[in-house]
């Protein structure tokens, strides 16, 4: 076990929670906002604080505000706004839901996930319902008001005794001032069980060799202006923090000293919470939430973090994408890849296959396919580099080179085979040939029953299950008959093609309880070759990797 920090003398205000009308206590609340700029890691410290909370047994979720005017991100580019993490629900939300995931592993909702876009929609559909009495709509108290009433909604519905909600985006930013005005109301209405944590970056100078305070102050500064105190301070740096800055931090900006925890940059995310539990952030919240003496237990991330530093043996895994201009476009792929790299020793790094410059026969991209130990082909929309995906799948199986194909990359896997090996030439997903040029659609426009409707279009979206083979790679790698995983498409296998692929060794190893949809894929006689229809990287956790990627990884130990 970690050594904590002893916890400050100061005593509690002794107020004891009040009870909902349920006769549940009322929940707690953390909200978690960030100043100076952005993509500091607001959501690594609040997943880091929901996973030292929970080592002490307490009910603990987790949500993001989104200040942005998209009703969900899952329209968004992933070159903008990185990967759409898709929870069991059918809930589309940004890449943030999936390190709370990984962190307190707990499946969300998909009321974890709010956008400005979002509370203004259902704002304006009541105004034309007549359900505000034809009064004047205004940001104060409508808009503020809808945003504290899915705070207090996503604490009901998960039923946690601590909800922790990091608001987007940086304060000082114009589309933020509603929740953060939100976070003020929220901290009166519910006095004493309301805390703010505020991460600020310190920023080094070169010419000088020093860090400097005064961003931290300026921005603490704006966030009192605006009406809320942070009670903890997370000081942002890339190099060590001497302990008279943050001294000097928690002097100016009014926080308790052991309420200034230093984050600096570490070798592995999966630390943090060990850092800032050796700080006395667990105590720190403790007292200042009232929640009495807790006792907290992160042995295994204990064991988990010291498995992952100690190893050194790399492996070099492909990704052939088309967004690799922005790792964060396959944040959980990554993250996957990396967890069963670690469960296997393995240090997993990640060579990225250019698929557009694959099929300009570019010397660099091939010699990165011939190098890498094993291929991930991840999920993605349209045709940009459908034909150098294809190759690559046939240079997998040729080659006896490990492939894993997910969503996308799984029917990439069928076309190819159906080209190559059944002598469908012009074989197709209809997603790339709209104008049915082809005849031979091995890969088709999902049946509409099956599917959530989605802005005019249809996707199946979430956790569906599924019926594994007996007999086939896919039962003995889950160990189960029954699976049940996420989804996020709009095309199938096309089931007349069914009887020729099994005939010629690529076999349906999972399909859906009704048989009617393909769900996993796999060559016979290869070394490991499988697609799965879903999404297996949105079940993976850091230190239990999903089964198929701890048995890909596997393959190549």
């Amino acid at each position: 076990m970690i050594r904590t920090k002893k916890a400050s003398k100061s005593s509690p205000s002794g107020r004891k929670s009040p009870s909902s009308p349920s006769g549940r206590k009322s929940p707690k609340f953390i909200f978690v906002t960030g100043g100076v700029c952005s993509s500091l890691g607001k959501g690594i410290v609040a997943s880091s604080t929901a996973a030292i909370l929970k080592s002490a047994g307490k009910k603990v979720a987790i949500m993001k505000l989104d200040p942005y005017l998209n009703v969900d991100p899952g329209t968004m580019s992933p070159f903008q706004h990185g990967e759409v993490f898709v929870l069991d629900d059918g809930a589309e939300t940004d890449l943030d839901l999936g390190h709370y995931e990984r962190f307190i592993d707990e499946s969300l909702t998909g009321y974890s996930s709010v956008t400005t876009g979002k509370i203004y929609s259902e704002v304006l559909a009541e105004e034309r319902e007549g359900k505000h009495l034809g009064g004047t709509i205004q940001v104060i108290p409508h808009i503020t008001g809808k945003i504290t009433e899915k705070i207090e909604l996503a604490a009901q519905k998960s039923e946690a005794e601590i909800l922790v909600v990091e608001i987007g985006g940086t304060v000082g930013d114009i589309e933020g001032e509603p929740f953060l005005e939100a976070l003020r109301q929220m901290r009166n209405k519910h006095d004493g069980n309301c805390i703010s944590m505020h991460v600020t970056l310190l920023p080094y100078l070169a010419a000088s060799g020093e860090l400097k305070t005064k961003p931290t102050q300026l921005s603490v500064r704006e966030l009192r202006r605006l009406g809320v105190h942070p009670d903890v301070i997370f000081a942002r740096a890339d190099v060590r923090i001497p302990k008279k800055l943050l001294r000097k931090i928690a002097y100016f900006c009014d926080v308790q000293e052991d309420a200034v925890i230093p984050a600096e940059t570490i070798r592995s995310i999966y630390e943090c919470p060990l850092r800032f539990a050796k700080m006395g952030l667990g105590e720190t919240l403790a007292r200042k939430l009232n929640l009495g003496k807790l006792k907290f237990n992160l042995s295994d991330w204990e064991k988990g973090v010291s498995k992952i530093l100690r190893t050194k043996k790399e492996l070099l895994i492909g990704i052939a994408g088309k967004y690799n201009e922005l790792d964060d476009a396959y944040l959980s792929v990554i993250e996957a890849l990396k967890a069963a790299g670690y469960h296997h020793n393995r240090k997993v790094r990640i060579g990225w296959i250019d698929t557009e410059k694959i099929e300009e026969k570019d010397p660099e991209a091939l010699q990165t396919l011939e190098n890498v130990d094993g291929v991930v082909v991840p999920g993605g929309f349209g045709d940009r580099g459908i034909e150098g995906k294809i190759q690559v799948a046939q240079y997998c199986r040729e080659q006896k080179k490990p492939y894993l194909g997910l969503c996308l990359g799984s029917q990439i896997m069928a076309i190819e085979f159906a080209r190559n090996v059944l002598g469908l030439r012009a074989a197709t997903s209809e997603e790339f040939d709209e104008d049915a040029k082809s005849k031979y659609h091995v890969i088709h426009f999902i049946p509409e029953q099956r599917t959530i409707r989605k802005k005019g279009a249809t996707m199946r979206l979430g956790a569906y299950p599924a019926v594994l083979k007996k007999g086939t790679r896919a039962r003995k790698i889950y160990g189960t008959d029954t699976i049940s995983e996420r989804h996020r498409h709009r095309y199938e296998f096309n089931n007349q093609y069914r009887e020729a692929f099994e005939k010629h060794g690529f076999l349906i190893s999972g399909q859906s309880p009704d048989k009617d949809l393909v769900e996993l894929v796999e060559i016979k006689d290869h070394p490991f070759m499988m697609g799965s229809q879903f999404h297996p990287e949105l079940k993976s956790r850091p230190f239990r990797p999903h089964p198929l990627f701890r048995e890909f990884i596997g393959s190549l130990t």
